[in-house]
C-alpha cells in the first residue's frame, strides 16, 4: 500500500512539474512604437566571470532572449533567469530542490548546450544602447555574402579591461566613434538591422519581428588568458 501512494505522489509530482501546456511568455511578443526609443532600464542577462551584460534595448521592446554555440574563441555566457525550454529532468530537479530562478526568461536556441552568444530579440529600428560601462575600441562592418548589413560594434568593457564585448546586427549612431565612453543602458550605440532579410534568424521560431535581434558576444583581448 506504502508504494502505491509513493507512486501515486511521484507521478502527481511530474504531472505538476510538466503538465503545463502554457509557459510564460518571453519578455513581450508585441512591441510598443514608444518603446522603441526608450533606454532600458539596467537588467543583468548574462554574465563572464566579474562582467555583467545588460539589457541593450528597451525591455518593452524585447521580442525573445536566446543562446546558441559558437566555434569562434567566443566566451561562454552564464544566462541569468529562467530556460524556457529547458530538459524535463532540469525541470523535475528544480521542483525536488525548490528553486526558483529569478530574472528574464531565455531560450536554448539550435542542437547543442552552447551560450556563447545572446541573441535579443527587437524589430528593426529599435534603438540599442551599450550593455556595459566601458569604451568603444572598434566599428566594422557586418558582412553577409559579401555586402554590409550594419556593423559590429566592439566595446571594451571598465569593469573587465581583459574583454571585448561585441554587438552585431547594429547601425551605428552617426556619432559614434572608436574612443567614445559609453555607459551601460544610457549610451545609445545606434538601431537594430533588418538583418533578417538576408539571413534566416534562429528567434525566428520563437519571436516576432521574423527573429532580428542584437547579437552578443564576449571575446578575451589579444594577448590576454581566455
Amino acid at each position: 500500500m506504502i508504494g502505491i501512494v509513493a507512486a501515486l505522489a511521484l507521478v502527481t509530482l511530474i504531472l505538476t512539474a510538466f503538465g503545463s501546456s502554457s509557459p510564460e511568455p518571453l519578455l513581450t511578443t508585441t512591441v510598443a512604437a514608444a518603446a522603441r526609443g526608450v533606454p532600458p532600464e539596467p537588467d543583468v542577462l548574462a554574465t563572464v566571470g566579474n562582467l555583467q551584460i545588460k539589457l541593450p534595448v528597451a525591455r518593452d521592446a524585447v521580442t525573445a532572449v536566446g543562446f546558441h554555440g559558437a566555434e569562434n574563441g567566443s566566451l561562454r555566457l552564464t544566462p541569468v533567469g529562467r530556460q524556457l525550454n529547458e530538459g524535463l529532468l532540469a525541470r523535475l530537479w528544480r521542483r525536488i530542490a525548490g528553486s526558483a530562478p529569478t530574472g528574464s526568461v531565455w531560450i536554448q536556441l539550435g542542437d547543442g548546450p552552447g551560450t556563447e552568444v545572446m541573441d535579443v530579440g527587437a524589430m528593426p529600428g529599435t534603438n540599442v544602447y551599450s550593455p556595459a560601462a566601458g569604451t568603444v575600441v572598434s566599428i566594422s562592418d557586418f558582412v553577409i555574402d559579401g555586402k554590409a548589413h550594419g556593423a559590429r560594434i566592439d566595446v571594451r568593457p571598465s569593469s573587465a579591461p581583459s574583454l571585448i564585448i561585441s554587438l552585431s546586427h547594429v547601425e551605428p549612431d552617426p556619432s559614434l566613434t572608436v574612443g567614445s565612453p559609453v555607459l551601460a543602458s544610457s549610451s545609445r550605440l545606434g538601431t537594430v538591422v533588418n538583418v533578417a532579410a538576408v539571413e534566416r534568424q534562429s528567434l525566428a521560431k520563437h519571436a516576432g519581428a521574423r527573429g532580428n535581434n542584437v547579437a552578443i558576444e564576449v571575446h578575451p583581448t589579444a594577448g590576454s588568458l581566455p
